[in-house]
């Protein structure tokens, strides 16, 4: 049972461990891509995509210019927010470890519950055995 414990801790802490990994290289190419201009485009445009147009079932509930002009609104506010916002690579100098001191804050009680049940098991085992033998 022991082994099942840790097997499975050991599972989880791998999972835990991929997931931060990823979001950490995911959030350095964002942050890269950011910083190299690539996701600000022209007026209408995000990342060089052009903004999609409202579904033709939407059209008659939602004014068309007052989408146009909160589209417009949102292309300008990540245009501000790459102009107002230190380098890429000064933010992952701070996000990097952060994600990191996240990731130990989790995987610590995550080793704490696998020692409890381990104790909890090897205590169960020796009380069985205690009573194997008063029974005996």
């Amino acid at each position: 049972m022991k082994t099942l414990i840790w097997s499975f801790t050991a599972l989880l802490v791998a999972a835990w461990t991929g997931f931060v990994a990823i979001v950490h290289q995911l959030t350095g190419w964002l942050l890269g891509a950011v910083d190299a201009g690539a996701l600000l485009g022209a007026a209408g445009t995000v990342g060089g995509l052009s903004l999609p147009s409202l579904p033709a079932w939407l059209a008659p509930w939602i004014d068309t210019a007052s989408l146009a002009s909160l589209q417009a609104m949102i292309v300008s506010l990540v245009q501000w927010l790459g102009a107002v916002l230190p380098s890429g690579s000064a933010l992952m100098a701070w996000i990097g470890p952060l994600l990191w001191v996240g990731w130990a804050m989790v995987l610590i009680p995550m080793l704490g519950v696998a020692a409890l049940l381990h104790w909890l098991v090897g205590r169960a085992v020796s009380q069985q055995s205690s009573v194997r033998i008063a029974n005996a």
